[in-house]
């Protein structure tokens, strides 16, 4: 039987909740772990804990704290210069992911650049523009 992932911080998920919900046609729905937002059936931001190993073999962590990060789409040079940066910043499996460590350091406008360019990468053009219409 595979041992139960944590779950994610909720005082971070609740941060990151408001970021995602201001962009047009995001939904919020319960994932296999944590929160995710999604639009169009599309997620774009996922809050998840990783797993202890997971955390120790990439940010060194060994004292057993569960580790909550943002998974997000991210995609060009963007990607590849926070990738090099190393912590917070883990690249993903594939080339258009990215998770973003949270917790007490966070740059929580940085998170929320990061939020909507990643809804902008999997929204349909209708919605970017919608969004690019508000006033700032």
């Amino acid at each position: 039987m595979a041992a139960r992932r944590p779950d994610p911080d909720s005082s971070l998920a609740v941060r990151v909740a408001p970021l995602a919900l201001a962009l047009p046609g995001a939904v919020e729905e319960d994932a296999w772990t944590g929160l995710r937002w999604r639009v169009r059936g599309r997620t774009f931001a996922h809050v998840l804990a990783l797993h202890h190993a997971d955390a120790a073999s990439r940010l060194g962590v060994t004292d057993g704290r569960v580790v909550t990060v943002v998974r997000l789409r991210c995609v060009g040079p963007e990607r590849a210069a926070l990738a090099a940066i190393g912590p917070p910043y883990l690249p993903g499996d594939d080339d258009e992911v990215l998770s973003v460590v949270l917790d007490d350091a966070t740059d929580w406008a940085e998170i929320s650049e990061l939020v909507t360019e990643s809804w902008r990468v999997l929204a349909p053009a209708r919605l970017v523009r919608e969004l690019d219409a508000r006033p700032p």
